[in-house]
């Protein structure tokens, strides 16, 4: 059995991406317990620079979902829609790109390979292969976001540890 492009991003997606939604209902729930605002944790930010933690949720779902949408067009802009104001609105996003990554087939995706792939942000352009942005760009960015969404969480005092990022492994039985 040959390694895929398929292999190389959706179950390593998929996995983050359950491992993000379950790093929500225990933001949910220590503000819940905490009595604070759900605002004051989506609002949070790991430093001045950086986007806050809905960013960065919204994020991952953008690179992952939304690359392989981008690659399926042969033109990737990136999304700069707002992100939810709520961990249920949050929370949505994500079960939604779970939903559609689980829905793609293999032959799908790596039927990708060789395509001509644009990026496009305002006047900034560059063109990629489908897997060179896909390996480099997205699944890149897809575990930057996920990480310091990870990282804002624990920096605010929510119960997270690194088995809470790495989810559900996929080892023999």
């Amino acid at each position: 059995m040959s390694f895929t492009l398929y292999d190389a991003l959706v179950p390593s997606w998929l996995q983050i991406l359950d491992s993000v939604s379950s790093l929500l209902d225990k933001a949910d729930a220590y503000c819940a317990k905490q009595q604070l605002a759900p605002m004051t944790l989506i609002d949070t930010r790991l430093a001045p620079d950086m986007y806050p933690l809905g960013y960065q949720v919204k994020a991952t779902v953008v690179h992952s979902i939304g690359a392989l949408e981008g690659a399926r067009m042969g033109a990737y802009l990136p999304d700069r829609s707002p992100w939810p104001d709520s961990f249920a609105g949050l929370r949505d996003q994500v079960a939604t790109a779970i939903d559609r990554l689980s829905a793609l087939s293999r032959a799908e995706v790596n039927g990708f390979l060789g395509r001509d792939l644009r990026f496009e942000a305002g006047s900034y352009k560059l063109n990629f292969l489908v897997e060179d942005f896909l390996l480099s760009f997205s699944q890149p960015n897809f575990y930057f976001h996920s990480t310091t969404a990870y990282d804002i969480l624990r920096a605010q005092g929510v119960a997270v540890g690194k088995i809470d990022f790495l989810g559900k492994l996929r080892h023999r039985v």
